[in-house]
């Protein structure tokens, strides 16, 4: 696609952008623009974005198409639910305000695992892996020179979020932590979540690496159609097997950080929770990202991000899934 071509694909989703709401299909707003795309000359390429983009069903939200006025209940800085069958938001509060997405950060990860990693290959801990020094980073415990197979790794590193599986799948996919971050903007791209910016591939904080709720909203859609991910996310735990590095089995087992799925926390009812990632750090305040059933069989896509503790997080999660229990 030359210059001219991208530009006008820009400019047409940006118009989509401000003037469509959810419910409405990318792709028929792409259809009905087409005919003024080869005829966009000259417009500056400020949003790249695939083709890939409008190619599924996406909920559409424009800036100021939001919640007004949003629930005094809901503290966190961002928050959305979607009813992702019908591309439907049902609640949206700063959605495309800068925040720090923690641990969320994973899912961004492993989209990129599933779509350039052999599941099947080993991976071997490397020093940088094993030696995270950061006060407060949740490691799995994995040691230098422990070899393990990838998909084992990625089981270990959403179930129980550490850091150091992370750095592993990131060295072992790019070859280091910088190329990895860059596979993650591009990708973050490809599927328009363009509002975003990367610079590692487990979220332990860093300024230049930020996100917007919108943004992880697009990368869960995108997942939640990868069985996978879907098994991941759905384990209250994981037992991991691998070797150390005189070939000595091992296993760890892993709780998953998520309160639905240990029975610390419950959904209203009528609504079941497969599963989701979890994201904690000072800068980032608790993060959640989920994807549920409703009491009507629809999927859900809820996010809650910079709650300030873990008993506001479900709570606020829970006025969101609020809406798929009606």
């Amino acid at each position: 696609m030359n210059k001219s071509r991208k530009a006008g694909c820009a400019l047409i989703l940006c118009v989509c952008l401000c003037l469509s709401g959810c419910g409405s299909s990318p792709n028929a707003m792409f259809e009905n623009s087409r005919v003024s795309v080869s005829s966009v000359s000259n417009t500056q390429d400020t949003v790249n974005t695939s083709m890939e983009y409008l190619s599924k069903d996406i909920c559409v939200i424009p800036k100021n198409g939001q919640t007004q006025p949003k629930s005094s209940f809901m503290t966190a800085k961002a928050a959305l639910m979607i009813n992702d069958s019908d591309q439907k938001m049902l609640y949206s509060q700063n959605i495309y305000k800068r925040v720090y997405p923690a641990s969320i950060t994973k899912i961004v990860t492993a989209l990129v695992a599933l779509k350039y990693g052999n599941l099947s290959d080993t991976v071997t801990i490397s020093y940088n892996a094993s030696h995270i020094t950061e006060y407060g980073a949740k490691l799995c415990g994995f040691q230098e020179g422990d070899k393990i197979v990838l998909k084992d790794l990625l089981y270990s590193f959403l179930i129980c979020s550490g850091n150091d599986a992370g750095i592993a799948i990131a060295e072992h996919i790019a070859g280091d932590v910088d190329s990895f971050a860059k596979m993650m903007n591009k990708e973050m791209k490809a599927i328009g979540a363009v509002h975003s910016h990367f610079v590692n591939p487990h979220g332990l904080h860093d300024k230049k690496h930020y996100t917007t709720a919108y943004d992880l909203y697009l990368v869960f859609h995108k997942l939640i159609q990868n069985e996978t991910f879907l098994d991941i996310i759905h384990q209250p735990g994981y037992t991991a097997k691998f070797t150390d590095k005189n070939n000595k089995s091992k296993s760890l087992y892993f709780l998953s950080t998520d309160r639905y799925l240990i029975g610390r926390a419950t959904p209203p009812s009528g609504v079941t929770v497969i599963g989701g990632k979890t994201g904690t750090t000072s800068d980032a305040g608790s993060c959640l990202i989920l994807y549920s059933k409703g009491s009507d069989n629809k999927d859900y896509i809820s996010v809650v991000l910079k709650a300030p503790g873990a008993y506001d997080l479900y709570a606020q999660m829970n006025y969101l899934l609020g809406f798929a229990a009606k």
